[in-house]
């Protein structure tokens, strides 16, 4: 009974989740009588507002990890996982000053990603395409880290009547099918929904558990300072030496990537305007502040379900809500760790079909014929638009099906790569942030940082030496990239390139505080991709 309950529950949000998809086509499916093309479904025709930017990239920090990672991570070790709310905070603050810069950018140019920036800036196709093949290796951990964990949470809440596997598919198929016909509009609209029942379930949950299991926070504070101090101090229990120069170090270099992240550059892009990124950054770290839950809670299963190992841990937070909610409840708390899955990893598998279908594919010839009126939307090359839509939603199911692949039959493929994931996007950093205000960062030196960067990355990590000095391996990569990109600048071959500084980079006045740039000029085709 109580799993017919809780998956009932399930499957009618389940329902409602693709049914908002639906309508989020259906309200902004076509526009001037045309069917709607690649910027719309890419970034939302750039016209979401506010709420909904701040509800979409506010989804992509709720992620499976809010439910499973941050309470696994509660469990086993304590203060080392307030890292997340660190970097996310100052990644905001960050996105404060680059997300309208990165947005009118992209306006400017007819752009809808990193990878048409890069491409843009540097005019090298190439090079577009070569970062979405590094990204792609970055991303799918991602991908399939949403797809367990939303299959964790599905069969926990089943009581063990949908087995893993069959979770995981069903994963794949809700949000490979939900991204596929909604793209970044439907994700937008399904994140109020989401959001809604993440603070709801989670601001239950940080009442109740307290008091049902402790009578409340003062005697459940004063048992953990008692009884596992080590949890509340640096380096934690048990947590391989994540003291404090790792934790700073690792705020300082996540909180620079995540603004450059390809999944937070397709929200960016997805603004009405530039205002809109500015008031997104000052009310999001207010969301931050749930995160503190499912740690804290995840701390209190040290006493109500002790001695949970390996991935076991992960499930500290669902193991006390099944143990003591009626089905009804637990389903809830299912729907929302569930949502926080599909939501990201549905911008995740956007991300990579619109890289693919612009950068990579879109690349051909064929393909690229008139993609400066797809780009824009404005009519102009439907056909070349339509075709590039289409592969990159080919994309998405391949992306999808790839992740689910290796789920089954090799996990620790990309648990491996998951580990370069952070570390090694950082490293675009430079020839992004850097090439887009200083010109003289030539094509051959921000090249050459990354490779350098990148390579010190994986020979650090997967040589098992992160952290490196009791630091962030990416720090280190980071260190060497701009070096690096520095000396080949000042030492090497520097290209003529007779574009004006308005074409090439972002400058102040492209973004004043009401969005529209102010030189007056209509959105251009990518010039080079």
């Amino acid at each position: 009974m109580n799993a017919a309950v809780a998956t009932s529950v399930f499957g009618a949000f389940m329902v409602l989740t693709v049914a908002l998809g639906l309508l989020a086509v259906r309200r902004k499916g076509t526009e001037k009588g045309r069917p709607a093309g690649l910027a719309e479904w890419s970034v939302g025709g750039r016209s979401l507002g506010t709420v909904f930017i701040w509800v979409l990239m506010a989804g992509e920090s709720y992620t499976s990890f809010s439910y499973l990672g941050a309470a696994g991570w509660g469990y086993n070790s304590g203060a080392p996982v307030l890292y997340v709310l660190a970097y996310m905070s100052c990644g905001y603050a960050l996105g404060y000053v680059v997300g309208p810069m990165l947005w009118a950018y992209a306006r400017r140019h007819g752009l809808v990603g990193i990878t048409d920036m890069i491409a843009h800036r540097y005019r090298a196709p190439w090079l577009g395409a070569a970062v979405a093949l590094l990204a792609t290796v970055c991303l799918l951990p991602y991908i399939q880290l949403q797809i367990t964990g939303m299959g964790v949470v599905v069969s926990t809440i089943s009581y063990g009547a949908i087995s893993i596997n069959w979770a995981y598919f069903l994963s794949f198929a809700v949000t490979t099918g939900f991204v596929v016909i909604s793209g970044l509009r439907g994700s937008a609209w399904v994140s109020v929904l989401k959001d809604v029942l993440v603070i709801g379930t989670l601001g239950f949950l940080a009442v109740y558990v307290p008091l049902h299991y402790f009578d409340g926070y003062g005697p459940f504070l004063d048992r953990l300072v008692a009884e596992k101090p080590q949890w509340l101090t640096f380096p934690g229990h048990d947590s391989g030496g994540l003291g404090q120069v790792w934790f700073v170090i690792t705020t300082l270099v996540n909180s620079l990537t995540v603004v450059i992240f390809p999944t937070t550059v397709a929200g960016y892009l997805g603004a009405r305007n530039a205002e809109a990124l500015r008031r997104n950054a000052l009310y999001l770290p207010f969301y931050n502040v749930l995160l503190f839950v499912p740690m804290l809670l995840g701390m209190a299963a040290l006493f109500v379900v002790p001695g949970l190992t390996g991935a076991d841990s992960n499930l500290a937070l669902f193991t006390m809500v099944v143990d003591s909610l009626p089905a009804w409840a637990v389903g809830l708390v299912g729907v929302a760790a569930a949502l926080s899955s599909i939501v990201p990893m549905a911008v995740f598998m956007l991300v990579i079909g619109t890289m693919w279908g612009r950068s990579v594919l879109g690349a051909i010839p064929r393909l690229r014929k008139g993609a400066a009126g797809a780009a824009s939307g404005d009519g102009g090359g439907e056909a070349a638009g339509g075709r590039q839509k289409l592969w990159s939603q080919l994309v998405v199911v391949g992306a999808g099906a790839l992740a689910l692949l290796l789920t089954y039959t090799a996990p620790d493929t990309l648990v491996r790569l998951s580990l370069i994931s952070y570390e090694g996007m950082a490293q675009l950093v430079p020839m992004l942030l850097l090439g887009l205000v200083w010109r003289r960062l030539t094509l051959h030196a921000a090249v050459s940082g990354l490779v350098a960067g990148f390579t010190l990355v994986c020979v650090l990590v997967f040589g098992g030496h992160d952290p490196v000095w009791g630091m962030n391996a990416g720090i280190v990569g980071l260190a060497v990239n701009v070096v690096v990109a520095l000396a080949v600048t000042w030492l090497g071959p520097r290209a003529a390139d007779g574009r004006p500084d308005a074409e090439v980079l972002a400058l102040d006045d492209e973004f004043p505080r009401d969005g529209v740039p102010s030189r007056g000029a209509p959105v251009s085709p990518p010039a080079s991709s």
